[in-house]
């Protein structure tokens, strides 16, 4: 296992893209095809969305840390944000006929079927996606 890398970004909204560019030079430095990114730059921003929205609700002075792992098998990102966290068990089912129009909530319903492994940790606040290579 290699030394994770981290970075650690302020929760401004345009801040995503320095995410971007973090998994676009992890691709660059690991190979990962096309198939995996593309799954992982959709459920990584997303979360990094997430954590500054609904984990930070927008307050620059507050970070948003990601970090990145790579083994032979997998590789994992976690976002964590400082925020409170959230109850991530009583999550409304997007695909539900009451929540099928409602704007929002899809997000992690997405994480959840591109990443091959997602767990929540530190009480909501962190979220680990693993793809398997």
């Amino acid at each position: 296992m290699n030394k994770p890398f981290k970075l650690k970004i302020p929760s401004l909204i345009e801040n995503v893209r320095i995410a971007e560019s973090f998994i676009d030079q992890a691709r660059d430095e690991f190979n990962f095809n096309d198939d995996i990114y593309g799954n992982i730059m959709i459920a990584v921003t997303e979360s990094v969305n997430n954590a500054i929205i609904h984990g930070n609700r927008n307050e620059k002075e507050k970070n948003v840390h990601l970090e990145l792992n790579v083994s032979d098998k997998e590789i994992s990102f976690t976002v964590e944000d400082e925020g409170k966290g959230f109850d991530y068990d009583s999550l409304p089912d997007p695909t539900a006929p009451e929540n099928l129009d409602k704007p929002g909530g899809r997000g992690i319903f997405l994480i959840k079927h591109l990443a091959d492994e997602v767990e929540f940790s530190n009480e909501g606040k962190a979220i680990t996606l693993r793809f398997y290579i």
